[in-house]
């Protein structure tokens, strides 16, 4: 129809409707344009991200090959400290870091905070923190070379004879080990204490300050203000150090309590000439060189002394136990949780006593993983004791976290934190400790459970597991004021003693000064072995042993938790396989949650192990009118002018209300 038939407001209104439409059809190919183009960027991101996991599964390969060569170097040399074996380890290890260097640099061109798969994300966050190896190859050599030097000062530190000064030819273990456990003779221990610190100790000193200056310049290249928050991020939590802190602030009601009658049996049998009856106890005197445990004690210091003793090393020796079968009984305990046999590579390659060839190596228990998903080993010095036997399963069940993970791509295989994996073999020692299971296993004659035998035990076990927690929490604080340079190398030993008077209420035996260092005479500070995983440790391995024994049926509320054993329950064994299995494939509370239904660590359950012990000490201290806590030592090991800095030590903020 022509337009003149329409009227001018027709002409308008149909004007409109067609611009509208045009408008619409210009809007519509806009929008397809943005469509089509958001369909191609979705496709290159996801196409981007297939590059990233195919490139994350080619690195894990090469990771896997590069662990590997590194941990046979280190297992060889380890084993047999010679310069030769030094200079490979030094040079593979030289070799990796390069290798790896390079792998991170290849890591940081992907775009992987865009990636929508968040387990691919969380393994290319993960490598994209290299560890010492961003440090320049001549740095990275100063700080190997620095804790080669005092790892070998160490393995080869020995003493002479208190009795016998010509014989000098002992060793941490086990001869220095051995006369802690056995001696009476205050001038003996005293003696041997400062021997075996003046040669693992003082000769590190300066390696250990080279070493702080490498991994603070590594620390940094990684992002960290100093190898303090590096440590410390492995256990990704906020404010970590203040749950620290208020973990031990509950524990230490119940510490003070075992020091207090722990310090009169001292008294008792030393005089107070020797133990005062208000002060630190005396290092040497505690039955461990670092006095970190003090279960050598036991068998003079018992609540209960008529009770039977439940030491097991007479019987295993009257039972003529070798290290193998010793590492039979712990792989069939597992094997009764429905969880791996060792493999026939264990067997062969573990190293389970020292050999008998004169040579140097490193005793100290470990297990090792070698990161090809076949070979895992044990290497250690066995003795047939009692704390061997509960050595052995520990170690292995570090060997069953492998064994579980080791399907997980490598940058997952270790523990949801450091903590982890210690806490898995302490949780089996809990168990393998108990009479119950002793009788089973027919090293315990029959008896029965009574109160003041629960007492006995618990008190055993508190010698081992609640002394040791100040001792495992001051060594890293030691280290995290070094690293941050609230302690600097002026200050060592002064600070160190200060941290172990304050938290563990001990002193030296004999004055110190700034020419000993006392730390490195421990083989983790020289070694490079981070220590606070032991402290997370010993809390969560008695919230992982609640968690198993209520799944195995074995507490429920008003069961004595210390009596619980969870040999052959399945039940337990596949609740705690679900958690070992995650590997670092999950933040470690997800991990927890797994087995515990908890994402938090409590002190919860370990007060609940030992609260009838903490109820008995309370009364007996009371009744003999034994003074709790202690006042400051006698014994000097700082000067004047650092006693006036003391003020400005940087741990004092955090805990000067436990202190």
């Amino acid at each position: 129809m022509p337009c003149g038939y329409f009227s001018e407001t027709a002409k308008r209104a149909l004007f409109m409707v067609m611009k509208i439409i045009g408008e619409l059809a210009l809007v519509g190919a806009i929008a397809s344009v943005f469509v089509v183009a958001a369909r191609g960027l979705a496709a290159e991101r996801a196409a981007e991200e297939a590059a990233g996991l195919d490139y994350m599964r080619s690195l894990d390969e090469l990771t896997s090959k590069a662990k590997n060569k590194k941990m046979i170097a280190s297992w060889n040399y380890e084993n047999n400290i010679t310069k030769h074996n030094e200079d490979i380890m030094l040079q593979v290890s030289l070799e990796v870091a390069e290798e790896e260097k390079e792998y991170w640099k290849e890591t940081m061109s992907y775009l992987w905070h865009e990636y929508e798969d968040p387990d691919l994300r969380r393994m290319f966050e993960k490598y994209t923190k290299p560890g010492i190896s961003a440090l320049p190859e001549d740095l990275n050599e100063r700080l190997i070379m620095a804790v080669n030097n005092m790892k070998t000062t160490y393995a080869k530190a020995t003493i002479c004879d208190f009795n016998n000064r010509t014989k000098c030819d002992l060793h941490v273990e086990p001869e220095i080990t051995n006369i802690f456990a056995t001696s009476s003779n205050p001038e003996e221990l005293k003696y041997t204490w400062l021997a075996w610190h003046a040669a693992a100790g003082a000769p590190s000193r300066r390696n250990f300050t080279e070493y702080v200056v490498m991994i603070n310049e590594a620390a940094k290249l990684n992002g960290y203000d100093s190898a303090a928050e590096w440590w410390l991020n492995n256990y990704d939590a906020p404010n970590i150090e203040d749950q620290f802190a208020d973990i031990w602030g509950e524990i230490k009601p119940l510490y003070q309590q075992i020091h207090a009658y722990v310090r009169r049996h001292l008294r008792k049998k030393y005089g107070e000439h020797v133990v005062s009856a208000r002060g630190p106890i005396p290092a040497h005197l505690l039955g461990n060189i670092w006095a970190q445990s003090w279960d050598n004690l036991e068998k003079f210091t018992r609540p209960y002394p008529d009770k039977e003793d439940i030491d097991i090393t007479e019987e295993l020796l009257a039972q003529n136990y070798t290290a193998q079968k010793m590492f039979n009984v712990a792989e069939e305990f597992f094997v009764s949780l429905n969880l791996n046999p060792m493999p026939d590579l264990f067997w062969d390659k573990s190293i389970i006593e020292k050999p008998n060839d004169g040579r140097d190596m490193v005793c100290q228990p470990a297990a090792w993983d070698f990161f090809d998903g076949e070979d895992f080993r044990i290497k250690q010095c066995t003795e047939i004791t009692d704390r061997f036997f509960k050595t052995t399963h520990h170690e292995m069940g570090h060997i069953q976290y492998f064994l579980q993970y080791k399907d997980q791509p490598v940058i997952y295989r270790d523990g949801a934190n450091p903590g982890f994996p210690e806490a898995v073999g302490e949780a089996i020692t809990l168990s393998i400790s108990t009479p119950k299971h002793l009788r089973a296993l027919g090293l315990l004659e029959d008896g029965p459970d009574d109160l003041e035998s629960n007492i006995n035990q618990l008190y055993k076990m508190s010698l081992e597991k609640v002394v040791y927690l100040p001792f495992s929490y001051l060594l890293d604080l030691f280290r995290y004021g070094v690293f941050r340079g609230t302690t600097t190398s002026e200050d060592y030993n002064c600070h160190f003693w200060q941290l172990r008077e304050s938290l563990q209420g001990i002193e030296p035996p004999a004055p110190r000064s700034e020419d000993d260092f006392d730390p490195a005479a421990k083989y983790h500070i020289s070694a490079d072995i981070g220590y606070m995983r032991f402290y997370v440790s010993n809390i969560l391995q008695f919230q992982f042993h609640r968690a198993l024994c209520e799944i195995a049926g074995q507490y429920k509320s008003g069961d004595l938790l210390s009596n619980c054993d969870i040999y052959k329950s399945a039940d337990a064994g596949d609740a705690l396989r679900n958690m070992l299995v995650l590997g670092s494939s999950k933040p470690w509370p997800d991990a927890l949650e797994t087995l515990t239904s908890t994402r938090y660590m409590q002190a919860a359950d370990i007060l609940e192990y030992f609260r009838p012990l903490h109820d008995w000490l309370k009364a007996e201290n009371e009744r003999t009118g034994e003074f709790v806590g202690w006042e400051p030592s006698f014994v000097p090991y700082c000067t004047a002018e650092q006693r006036t800095a003391m003020e400005n030590f940087g741990f004092n903020t955090r805990l000067k209300k436990y202190i």
